[in-house]
């Protein structure tokens, strides 16, 4: 219902109430009909459907097959488990990580709970109550004042002065002046925005001014809050592009397998040319050994702390990761989508200019006529955020207001009013009485007949007070707020407080102009992000002008054609949208609803979006952003609930350094998943030429070794790399760029097929060690030199994937954890070539000196190699372009 559009009776009449309130039986009657004013709790899944979805990736899948036709395999044979207790126990760590890291937005409900006022006073029996607010009704009186949070949506009955601080709700930083009056539409309208609705009350909004009284109409998930709680439920978070990408390359990891077990499977029967028992079991222990040699077990562990490590060094960065995924996310952000009031400003009401003949007498007016208070050595105020800054005005200048108080006691005052949207105060001063008035420039210089020019009080002409206005209007221009005043004497103690006889023939003193300012650090902020080729886009619930002022600025735009608001946008279909977002970096006067389809526009073109905020408001659009950011001093709990980040320090310039991070980490993934599939392909490849030949170059237990332990430590230390000196000039990437993107997949692909040329070379040097000539035949001494080259040459391999084109005697930093992995590598790949109980475990036998350095030798060759293949390519790039 439009409550706003009804007058007071007609609202009583609809929600059956009256002035007096409820009794208590009807309350209860009610709260048995339609429930307590709470919000509804979002379902979450219980532990083992969680445990369920983390076991469900294909890999995870295979591997469990895997283990169970190994199982079956060594069960038949009377072998041990080993291969089948390594798989599971990769599966338990991968699952069990998952569990740890998985942090989901569920306290964004209960945080929503939490904002609900604990008690409120209502109108029971007649009588004035104090009540749980869960218990407040529809039809409810309540009562409100200042300090108090409003505790569910209501229609104002009742004002005196009433200001409520809707800013969470609407983003709109100045608080709003509540009246009785019945609100109408303006010409094409539909409806009128949230924020312009001045007789109504909202849940979770807070009174910071006078008093008053509402009836309640909505309670409980109805209220606006209670919406944005629902569409928080019934907003799914997709998958990240990361995410996206690891789960193609899974599915096509397990059909790539799937088909290559079948295919060896099928030749391998065929080329024994005898079907029994015995040659089942041995090609299916061979496609056994070759999906383990095809899944990168350890390629879901080893992103996870990549990740993990992200999230530590953004930490330090002021960037705090609720979800380890947008770690990434922000690497390839292309759109941040920023609330204005608290985020690219400090929420604080600051004078900027001034028109006066009188700084002094100016500031002193402004705090007087103010009920805002300032301690003694504090610079801030406390009290309506637009008294505030005045009050804090005349403290810069010398006029504190504690010591005003004291020199010039309030003796009456007439309050503010909307409809006349003046205040005034009068004060004691020196066996005298002064009034001083503040307000809007265009009433208060009607309400003047003198002026103070050069400290003499001259006439009010029509032609000065065309100066004044015109003055006015340049301020307005710069979106800044205007508030004047001037000032009355008396001889006596006024007897009686009335607007329309003192509030005329006043002394015009000046006007400030006030702005919500720019924090001084995101200017920088706005400056990076457009070098790095990053979209910064404004959306607001304050005024167009305002926005439009804020954004010209900051450098979001240029021009107001770029700039639209909420009521155009109810105007615009989803399909013109679409071309609306391309163009529009300012969106003013928008409702929540708005937020969350700009930024649905956004991700439906493709752009990989972020969307900043603090107020409840922003939750919804939060939650459906590619990755959601919250201010972690001035963001609600809803807000922080709902995002993948939080800002420590509420500095947007520290998503400019998160995305710098971001893009950091996914360059070091994309280097770990180069470096381990790579590898996975030379194993595949040995494999499979070994089955063909009719041999077994190395066992299932080998490969799993050298993916769990060989690749992992290499991988992590890789995933330490510093950024890139041109990591912040360069686009962001596509979403949609594969994994392989980039020549990436040519390089895996051919880097497999020459560390397994190797790695199988070295198996027929052993055999030709060990029988004086090349056969092929089943050779301990071939196995252990092959595997003792498939560890070393994953090793060197990690060396040459610290960058993609770059040769590694040009970069200009150290990895120190690589080295270090290099160095514990090595110790434990010798010691289990060495040490009889690892020897017997894996089935290895003794390797002499002149072996070891063969094997050694083999493996560092992969270094030049790949080198050589990286010069070749960056000419064929330069050459290119």
């Amino acid at each position: 219902m439009k409550y706003y559009l009804q007058e007071v009776k007609e609202v009583f009449q609809e929600v059956n109430s009256s002035e007096e309130g409820l009794s208590h039986d009807e309350a209860k009657k009610r709260i048995k009909q339609n429930g307590k004013n709470k919000i509804a709790e979002e379902k979450k899944d219980g532990i083992f459907k969680k445990i369920l979805n983390s076991i469900l990736d294909p890999m995870i899948l295979m591997l469990l097959v895997t283990a169970a036709i190994s199982a079956i395999m060594s069960a038949y044979q009377g072998d041990s488990f080993t291969d089948v207790f390594i798989i599971l126990f990769v599966v338990i760590i991968n699952t069990a990580m998952g569990l740890i890291q998985e942090n989901k937005a569920e306290k964004a409900i209960e945080s929503l709970k939490e904002m609900t006022a604990s008690t409120s006073k209502v109108f029971r029996d007649g009588k004035i109550e104090i009540i749980k607010s869960e218990e407040i009704v529809v039809g409810d009186v309540i009562v409100l004042e200042a300090g108090d949070i409003v505790p569910a949506d209501a229609r104002v009955i009742e004002s005196h002065s009433l200001k409520v601080d809707e800013s969470a709700l609407t983003g709109e930083s100045v608080s709003i002046d509540k009246v009785i009056n019945i609100l109408n539409l303006s010409k094409g309208e539909q409806k009128i925005p949230l924020g312009d609705r001045k007789n109504m009350v909202y849940s979770s909004s807070t009174v910071v001014y006078g008093r008053g009284k509402a009836v309640v109409t909505e309670i409980g998930m109805k209220t606006q809050i209670g919406r944005i709680a629902a569409s928080l439920q019934q907003t799914k978070k997709e998958q990240t592009p990361l995410q996206r990408k690891l789960a193609e390359l899974s599915h096509t990891l397990t059909k790539l397998v799937l088909a290559i077990c079948i295919i060896v499977f099928v030749v391998s029967l065929i080329k024994s040319g005898n079907v029994n028992i015995n040659t089942v079991i041995d090609t299916t222990l061979a496609a056994v050994a070759l999906a383990v040699a095809a899944i990168p077990e350890g390629l879901p562990a080893v992103v996870t702390i990549i990740l993990s490590i992200g999230v530590t060094s953004m930490s330090k960065r002021n960037a705090l990761i609720r979800k380890l995924t947008a770690v990434e996310t922000l690497g390839c952000t292309q759109v941040i989508c920023s609330d204005k009031t608290g985020t690219l400003t400090q929420n604080k009401m600051t004078v900027q200019e001034e028109y006066t003949d009188n700084n002094d007498l100016l500031a002193k007016a402004m705090a007087l006529c103010s009920d805002s208070i300032i301690a003694p050595g504090e610079v801030f105020a406390k009290g309506e955020p637009t008294e505030n800054g005045l009050v804090e005005y005349a403290n810069k200048l010398g006029e504190p207001k504690y010591e005003l108080d004291i020199t010039f006691p309030r003796v009456g005052e007439i309050p503010f009013d909307s409809n006349r949207k003046l205040m005034s105060t009068i004060h004691e001063e020196k066996e005298r009485y002064i009034q001083y008035t503040k307000g809007a420039i265009e009433i208060l210089i009607n309400r003047c007949t003198y002026y103070l020019k050069n400290g003499d009080i001259q006439p009010l002409t029509e032609d000065i007070k065309g100066k004044i206005l015109k003055k006015n209007k340049e301020f307005a221009d710069k979106a800044l707020r205007v508030l004047g005043a001037a000032y009355k004497e008396y001889d006596e103690k006024p007897i009686e407080y009335k607007a329309d006889i003192m509030e005329n023939n006043l002394i015009f003193i000046g006007f400030v102009g006030m702005l919500d300012p720019c924090r001084d650090e995101v200017f920088e902020a706005i400056n990076r992000c457009k070098q790095a080729s990053i979209r910064p886009i404004m959306i607001t619930g304050d005024q167009k002008d305002t926005a439009v002022a804020i954004a010209k600025k900051l450098n979001i735009i240029q021009d107001e054609k770029q700039a639209i608001t909420g009521q155009d946008l109810e105007k615009i279909n989803d399909e013109e949208l679409l071309n609306i977002v391309k163009e529009v970096s300012v969106y003013a006067r928008v409702q929540p609803e708005h937020k969350t389809r700009i930024v649905k526009a956004l991700k439906f073109l493709g752009y990989v979006t972020a969307m900043t905020g603090d107020g409840v408001n922003d939750a919804p659009s939060i939650k459906t952003a590619d990755v959601g950011i919250a201010m972690g001093i001035t963001g609600t709990d809803v807000t922080k609930g709902a995002s993948d980040v939080v800002l420590a320090d509420d500095n947007f310039a520290s998503i400019v350094n998160a995305v710098e991070e971001g893009r950091k980490i996914y360059d070091n993934i994309r280097k770990v998943i180069q470096f381990q599939l790579s590898t996975n392909m030379a194993e595949v490849i040995t494999i499979f030429l070994g089955t063909l030949a009719g041999i077994q170059i190395l066992t299932p237990a080998h490969l799993l070794w050298v993916n769990m332990i060989t690749d992992s430590a290499p991988g992590l230390s890789l995933g330490m790399e510093k950024a890139e000196d041109d990591i912040m000039s360069r686009k962001p990437r596509p979403s949609k760029d594969s994994i392989f993107s980039n020549g990436a997949g040519f390089d895996m692909v051919l880097q497999g097929i020459l560390m397994a040329a190797l790695v199988v070379l070295s198996y027929f040097i052993g055999v030709y060690l060990e029988n004086g000539k090349f056969m092929t035949i089943q050779s301990l001494e071939g196995m252990s030199m092959a595997f003792l080259t498939m560890n070393f040459i994953e090793m060197f391999h990690a060396v040459c994937m610290r960058s993609q084109r770059k040769s590694i005697f040009t970069l200009k930093s150290t990895n120190w954890w690589l080295i270090g992995a290099l160095i514990i590598t090595i110790i434990i790949t010798l010691i289990v070539i060495y040490i009889p109980f690892f020897v017997t475990l894996f089935n290895f036998t003794t390797i002499d000196l002149k072996e070891f350095i063969i094997a050694f030798g083999l493996a560092f060759a992969i270094i030049p190699i790949i080198e050589i293949i990286k010069l070749i390519e960056r000419k064929i790039i330069k050459n290119k372009f």
